[in-house]
Parts: structure tokens; sequence; C-alpha cells
């Protein structure tokens, strides 16, 4: 059963911390980077485990996407992406370039077995 009990990214971001999720990357040049270590990741190096979409209360175009992730060398954390009108058109491509292959079914890391 999907547990879906925030409506606030932080909440959730908590969570997957708690269950080891705890790097933060960052999108440089291109590329998603460990906010830590500062190793670069290219879209085939990344698995997207889950993914939880967010839509502002007072302001629709407040919009967001909470994506939880792998590294191809074992790194698991989160990325924030901003979509709609005012988002980052490299950094949505750069998800979109990520093989299909490389998401998850899973909606919600309670789900995965």
């Amino acid at each position: 059963m999907k547990r879906e009990d925030s409506k606030h990214e932080i909440d959730n971001i908590k969570r997957y911390q708690e269950e080891g999720y705890d790097v933060s990357y960052l999108f440089e040049n291109n590329h998603l980077i460990n906010a830590e270590t500062k190793k670069v990741y290219k879209p085939e190096d990344i698995f997207i485990v889950a993914h939880h979409r967010y839509e502002g209360m007072s302001d629709p175009d407040d919009m967001s996407i909470l994506y939880v992730i792998e590294t191809k060398d074992g790194a698991k954390g989160t990325h924030l992406l901003g979509y709609g009108p005012t988002a980052d058109l490299e950094e949505a491509e750069f998800f979109k370039d990520i093989p299909k292959s490389n998401y998850s079914k899973n909606a919600d890391i309670n789900e995965l077995t």
C-alpha cells in the first residue's frame, strides 16, 4: 500500500534520510553532483527509486518533484526539481534523459521489496 503521508517536500526528505537516502544532489553544468563528495553523474549513472510531485497550496506555479536516487556507485539521496513555468529546462531535460529502465515502478520507498 502506498504511504503518502506528506504534502510537503521536507517531510519526505527527512523520511528518506532516515531510510539511508542522505546524500544531497545538486544540478550544475548538465550533471547531477553529490553535494558532499563533488562526484559528477550522467543520466545513465542514476537510478530513480521513487518520486513525489508537489503543487503549491497557495501558488499553483510553485511545483516540484522530489526524486529519490541511487547512483551507479551506490550513493543514495534526494534531489528536488522545480517544474512548471519557472522550471530550469536543462535540469528537466537531464531527468528526461535518465533511461526509462533506470526508473523504479514504485512511487514510494515503502513499496520496495
